[in-house]
């Protein structure tokens, strides 16, 4: 079903994903065409009209995120989703009851992230607006961050990289799971620079939805 939101100038649809093992009703954008700055908020955060879109869409990166953290060993961890978009993941770790914070740039994440909570009953999860170019003491630091298809730009292993080393405890994990993009190998170095181990392994091959999948799940650890 395809609606129009009163007052937005972009459309939305509905539909229920299988994540973990469970389905989830997702409220989305209609397609890569929406657009809608009228105060130019995402102007302000230097999103383009081009890449304005692609948080509101459910990604097969961010599909394996989800899944994968459906049996994570959260307990005592408290974790933070980058470029969480629709925070797919999110909503899996909120519903097992995790300490999760979910973060994006995008002005409109935090909204999708609380009409997506209320589609399916859930209890509120944090939100954080987050500018991996800006420093933000309020974020605090974290145990475990997760991330999906995160390095589609030549600057941002450099930015992320920098940024979660601002966020993480001396004892931390982080699980990127990305579509062999060309920025991996850089975002890797930049990583190690910093102290972290790393691995790497394939993912599934498969999605729940019965779609294929190439990417790998990258893991940087330290502590």
């Amino acid at each position: 079903m395809n609606i129009q939101r009163p007052g937005a100038d972009y459309q939305v649809k509905f539909e229920t994903l299988n994540l973990g093992g469970r389905d989830y009703r997702i409220r989305s954008l209609l397609d890569r065409q929406q657009f809608s700055d009228p105060d130019g908020s995402a102007e302000r955060a230097g999103i383009s009209s081009a890449t304005w879109p692609l948080f509101g869409l459910v990604w097969p990166s961010s599909r394996i995120l989800a899944g994968a953290m459906q049996d994570y060993a959260m307990e005592g961890k408290r974790i933070l989703e980058i470029g969480c978009g629709l925070a797919l993941a999110s909503l899996v770790m909120g519903r097992r009851g995790a300490d999760i914070t979910a973060s994006d740039c995008h002005p409109l994440a935090a909204a999708f992230l609380a009409e997506n909570l209320c589609l399916n009953e859930m209890a509120p999860i944090p939100f954080q607006t987050g500018n991996w170019s800006a420093s933000d003491p309020d974020l605090g630091r974290f145990d475990v961050i997760i991330g999906s298809d995160v390095l589609y730009e030549r600057d941002q292993p450099n930015l992320l990289s920098r940024f979660i080393e601002r966020h993480s405890r001396p004892d931390v994990e982080v699980i990127i799971v990305d579509p062999d993009r060309g920025n991996r190998a850089k975002f890797t170095r930049d990583m190690q620079d910093l102290g972290y181990d790393h691995s790497e392994a394939r993912a599934a091959t498969r999605q729940t939805s019965g779609e294929s999948y190439k990417g790998r799940i990258l893991n940087y650890r330290r502590g």
